[in-house]
């Protein structure tokens, strides 16, 4: 195989790799465009300029994940396409980025959760088997690695700092708990990516995850929700929330109302 031959080598699962490889791009799309939201409407200067970038740094990363995904499928489809002519429940995001907004206290937590997995998972990445999604990680991780350290400095200084900024955070981390296991929970298609050597078992993950999650909370004098209930569907496309249609009506209306429109 060449370095340009989109097939996955003979070992590789196609099916499963597209599948997995869509979750990694509908994540950062997903959670990019929620964060693209708050463009010119942040509590500062600062932080809509930061988390504009943010926003930028994951669209980009969609690009990479999504355009290998299309090419792994061979159906003549292209990462916008993917992106702008999928329904919601062809979606594999997990449930927790697809989640609105609220105040910035619950985007910061939103970020936080989903950025301490995000950084260990493109960390393992960057070992693929496969040296295409080895690549991509290892792109994405230097920027990846920027935003976990951010939205934890953030957590820690809300969370410890006046009362109503600590409430606020208490509350965005109650919310938002119950969505965090689904991150770290195995199914066919990653013990199919393990199985292949592309990537890791979400699980092998959990208690890295939960550490550096349990740690950074401890410092912001957040207490931790009891119980282990979990809501799953999002990453099998078995269920999504009613979120993630109202937001794909804002983001795909032009391509649905002019197809095939180009700038």
């Amino acid at each position: 195989m060449s370095a340009t031959d989109p097939r996955p080598p003979a070992s590789q699962p196609a099916a499963e790799l597209f599948e997995f490889l869509c979750r990694m791009g509908d994540n950062t799309l997903v959670l990019g465009h929620r964060l693209s939201e708050w463009c010119g409407t942040a509590p500062a200067l600062e932080e809509d300029i930061a988390t504009a970038n943010t926003a930028l740094d994951l669209i980009g990363q969609t690009q990479m994940w999504l355009g290998l995904a299309a090419e792994t499928e061979g159906a003549g489809r292209s990462a916008d396409d993917l992106a702008m002519t999928r329904d919601a429940w062809d979606f594999r995001n997990l449930l927790l980025v697809e989640q609105p907004n609220g105040d910035f206290g619950r985007t910061l937590m939103r970020s936080f959760l989903f950025d301490a997995w995000h950084r260990l998972m493109l960390e393992r990445l960057t070992l693929s088997g496969d040296p295409r999604v080895a690549a991509i990680a290892a792109k994405a991780v230097k920027e990846v690695a920027y935003h976990a350290d951010r939205s934890a400095e953030l957590v820690v200084a809300l969370g410890d700092g006046t009362e109503e900024s600590h409430g606020r955070m208490q509350a965005a981390l109650d919310r938002l708990w119950p969505y965090a296991g689904e991150m770290l929970a195995d199914d066919a298609i990653d013990r199919a990516m393990a199985e292949a050597g592309i990537a890791p078992l979400p699980s092998a993950l959990a208690d890295p995850w939960e550490e550096s999650v349990r740690t950074t909370l401890t410092r912001a004098t957040l207490t931790v929700p009891e119980g282990a209930f979990a809501h799953r569907g999002g990453k099998d496309g078995a269920r999504h929330s009613e979120h993630l249609g109202h937001m794909l009506t804002t983001m795909q209306w032009l391509q649905r109302a002019y197809p095939g429109a180009r700038w």
